[in-house]
């Protein structure tokens, strides 16, 4: 496994430092460094990194400003030489906080912690959007990718999906394939729908409480009382 990390600290003997201590763990890629929260947010942007260790005591922004504007975009191992801010960098889910003069052993248990979770992340995203599935659309074969799919309905023991070349059919049931499906991108709206987030282009008050949600290739899909409360707060939506 390649960890791809950004260092994030004012002080160029400090990220010295430490890239003589990640040096030892082979699996450590360093793709850049940055002196503040403002270059940072940019390599961060540029890069897409696994994780970045973090500086707290920089000019202008600090590192727990920078760690709340990126939520949970990257893993986060703070890296100071002040101990009293523990709590708070854990509050904006901090990965590990280390205290310099960084300890090596200390430094390998936040190495195995970033690795675990990049592992169980890796295993719980579901497919890639550029998944490729062959289907048959009349007597034409296909290859799509799983972006292109709009919609799976529940048909029996089979799904209907719906994509921007028409209605096809896979030969699986809607519970197996929601277990497949990234739940950033798939929304389980029913017993019998699944539709892709993005593919939502404007929602209604159903009148038993649930919502009507209409994609975009014109179809509408009525989601139950009960996740449309999940879907709301999915979407950081008020009450409609």
């Amino acid at each position: 496994m390649s960890i791809r990390i950004i260092i994030v600290d004012d002080e160029r003997l400090a990220r010295s430092e430490l890239k003589r201590l990640l040096s030892k763990h082979s699996q450590i890629e360093i793709v850049d460094e940055a002196k503040n929260a403002e270059e940072a947010s940019e390599k961060i942007a540029e890069h897409k990194p696994d994780a970045i260790f973090l500086d707290i005591h920089m000019p202008g922004a600090t590192g727990l400003e920078l760690a709340e504007s990126l939520g949970d975009d990257v893993n986060i191992i703070f890296c100071t030489a002040y101990d009293q801010f523990a709590v708070e960098a854990f509050s904006l889910n901090a990965m590990d906080y280390l205290v310099k003069p960084v300890n090596p052993a200390r430094l390998a248990e936040s190495i195995e912690k970033l690795e675990k979770r990049i592992e169980q992340n890796a295993s719980s995203a579901g497919l890639p959007d550029d998944h490729k599935l062959m289907v048959k659309y009349g007597e034409t074969m296909r290859i799509i990718e799983l972006r292109e799919i709009i919609r799976f309905e529940s048909i029996g023991n089979h799904a209907a999906i719906y994509t921007p070349h028409g209605k096809a059919y896979l030969h699986s049931s809607l519970n197996k394939i929601e277990a497949k499906l990234d739940e950033r991108h798939y929304f389980r709206a029913s017993r019998s729908d699944i539709i892709r987030l993005d593919a939502i282009e404007s929602m209604e008050q159903a009148i038993s409480y649930g919502l009507t949600a209409t994609l975009s290739n014109g179809q509408t899909v009525e989601i139950s009382r009960r996740q449309a409360t999940k879907l709301r707060q999915l979407l950081e939506f008020t009450q409609l």
